[in-house]
């Protein structure tokens, strides 16, 4: 049996390490748990290992808003302070407080 601990919480603001983004913690996956193809896509050199929490985050950068899917090696806490801007917040989470947004929705 694998055991893995989250180093973000659900509500967490965090950043990318090497792109240009920041996001909301939504879910977390113990191990990677995205499709092969997917996991293909990123360039081997860069390809993190499976064995560690991935994140999915509401995310914005500059141009957009998105579902980003992250491993915890590529993320880092975000302290700044500022909001996330990205539209499906108010869906699942209560208003920004304390560096972090309180989670509203059902967990299963």
């Amino acid at each position: 049996m694998h055991t893995s601990r989250a180093k973000y919480h659900l509500g967490q603001v965090v950043r990318h390490r090497k792109h240009p983004f920041r996001g909301v913690v939504f879910d977390v996956d113990a191990i990677f748990s995205n499709t092969q193809e997917w996991y293909d896509a990123i360039p081997e050199e860069s390809r993190p290992p499976k064995d560690q929490p991935y994140y999915h985050l509401l995310a914005e950068n500059d141009h957009s808003y998105y579902v980003a899917y992250v491993s915890e090696q590529n993320l880092m806490a975000d302290y700044s302070g500022e909001p996330i801007d990205h539209p499906d917040l108010q869906d699942m989470f209560g208003d920004f407080e304390d560096g972090r947004y309180p989670v509203q929705f059902q967990l299963n």
